[in-house]
């Protein structure tokens, strides 16, 4: 595994800040991956990992995967992420999630946080006690609300699209999803593909999610056995990194389409779909409902159906990806990245206007 300064240099990172603060138990970091379209932007994930070096790779992955998840999205924001070292159920408090906020202020509104894993919208209100770089408030503030209910949508519109692509129709009607991860994300996907017809079998560690899963009409299996359930659609809606030398053959669904951030443990498991013919909806491409949502109240007044507007585009996005994937015979992986570079690249050679003399 590259050292931190390693992977900062080859992928090109602005800054990275780590927040201290003891009386309140706040061990955080921020990073910046880019500002190139943008402020950068994205959720503040609490999670206790297992060692420090773990939690600041986890924060790199993840503002990486931020700036191409806007780039390609067509949203003006740049890629960040907050990622607090702590255990939500037990650790987390507001005079924790206030001093966060106060490290978030002295960037000056370079990083804009929102909500992930670990947060809930009361817990954004704490942070805007602090800073006003906060995006996914509660409407009753103004802000744009829960992120997953668009992160939901923006999901099940990238799996009509695969269906598109593999089956020539983007009907889900009686097909089999497993769905590993029954979070908010999960929970807010399954009520569209409930309603088209779909099967679903879920996988959660934790009992609530299961019987929320229960209650839609879900088959329950135990974690480790959903890599080999036969599916239609193998959709990792939990933590990343799911693609893997382990896991990899064990999939049996034509198409993997999930809302986790990063799961392609490494870059070469895309080329492996890729050979192995597995159909594969680059996470960042399917699950930018949320950060489309948040972007929607940045600097104006929050407007749902134009955040809905956006999200609503990640089916046509996703079949793009599919063809240039096609046309430069090339992994869906690597066909997102390019779009997303070309992008960025393409704003960052815009030259300033030259100022009219009087």
């Amino acid at each position: 595994m590259l050292k931190t300064m390693e992977y900062m240099e080859r992928y090109k990172f602005e800054q990275f800040t780590m927040c201290y603060e003891p009386s309140v138990g706040l061990k955080a970091f921020i990073a910046i991956h880019s500002t190139t379209l943008g402020p950068s932007s994205g959720g503040v994930r609490i999670w206790p990992h297992p060692t420090e070096e773990d939690a600041i790779m986890d924060a790199l992955r993840l503002a990486r995967a931020m700036t191409y998840k806007s780039a390609v999205a067509g949203i003006p924001l740049g890629g960040g992420k907050g990622l607090i070292w702590a255990d939500s159920r037990k650790d987390k408090n507001e005079a924790m999630l206030r001093a966060f906020g106060r490290f978030v202020d002295t960037l000056g509104g370079r990083y804009i946080t929102t909500e992930d894993v670990g947060m809930t919208p009361r817990d954004l209100e704490h942070i805007a006690q602090e800073t006003k770089y906060v995006v996914g408030l509660p409407r009753t503030m103004g802000g744009s609300g829960d992120t997953s209910e668009m992160t939901g949508l923006g999901l099940y519109l990238g799996m009509k699209a695969c269906a598109k692509e593999l089956w020539g129709s983007d009907s889900l009607a009686g097909k089999t999803i497993a769905m590993q991860g029954f979070g908010n994300v999960g929970r807010n996907t399954a009520y569209h593909l409930v309603k088209e017809g779909v099967k679903l079998v879920v996988a959660d560690f934790y009992q609530p999610a299961t019987e929320v899963a229960n209650s839609l009409g879900a088959t329950i299996v135990k974690p480790e056995e959903i890599y080999d359930q036969k599916a239609d659609i193998f959709s990792p809606c939990a933590l990343g990194a799911v693609i893997n030398d382990n896991t990899i053959k064990r999939i049996k669904a034509p198409i993997i389409c999930g809302g986790a951030n990063n799961q392609l443990a490494e870059e070469r498991h895309g080329e492996q779909l890729h050979q192995m013919g597995v159909l594969y909806a680059p996470d960042y491409v399917v699950n930018a409902g949320g950060i489309i949502n948040a972007s929607c109240e940045v600097g104006v007044t929050y407007n749902p159906d134009r955040a809905k507007e956006i999200t609503q585009r990640i089916y046509d996005t996703t079949l793009k990806v599919f063809q240039t994937s096609k046309d430069e015979k090339i992994p869906t992986s690597v066909a997102a990245d390019r779009m997303a570079e070309r992008r960025i690249a393409a704003t960052r050679n815009i030259k300033p206007m030259k100022r009219a003399e009087h």
